[in-house]
């Protein structure tokens, strides 16, 4: 992922995402950070204008700030999703947590952030649990990624801290 590639930021109202290219876990971490220090203050809006691909822990970080929207009344949007994209989060069974518009997003200051390999592990498995909460029908599609992320996360808690060995 180059530094463009990944864009967050805030306007009065919203904080405005724009992601470039194939969309992937590497995308997921400031997302997941932003959705959780969010708590509904804002609408979070992204732009997949330039999307061209995503994959499932960045679909499943997408559903983890639809599911936050739906439960403290803030908003989700999506803009410029391209039918291949919509239908892949339709296919998971996500697509209803988003509002879909077209047309252009007042973009506001830029932030970014480089994360860990602990941090995008845990973003991997938050983002699929989010997937298999939002839809039930996706378990058997991600039971295989959940366990391999949380084995992925308790290895690096313990690399990271030798001393609870």
């Amino acid at each position: 992922m180059n530094a463009n590639d990944l864009k967050i930021g805030e306007t009065a109202d919203a904080f405005v995402i724009t992601a470039v290219g194939r969309a992937n876990f590497e995308y997921a971490v400031p997302i997941r950070e932003l959705v959780n220090s969010n708590e509904g203050r804002k609408t979070i809006r992204v732009d997949l204008k330039e999307c061209t691909a995503m994959d499932s822990t960045f679909m499943g970080v997408l559903s983890m700030g639809g599911l936050k929207a739906v439960d403290n009344g803030s908003g989700f949007e999506i803009y410029n999703a391209s039918d291949l994209l919509k239908r892949s989060l339709a296919d998971l069974g996500v697509d209803e947590l988003f509002t879909f518009h077209e047309g252009a997003l007042e973009t506001g200051a830029a932030a970014g952030g480089a994360s860990d390999m602990l941090r995008t592990a845990e973003t991997v498995e938050e983002a699929h649990r989010k997937l298999v909460e939002a839809d039930s029908a996706n378990a058997e599609r991600f039971n295989d990624v959940i366990n391999y992320a949380s084995a992925d996360v308790e290895r690096l808690k313990k690399q990271n801290n030798p001393q609870n060995n």
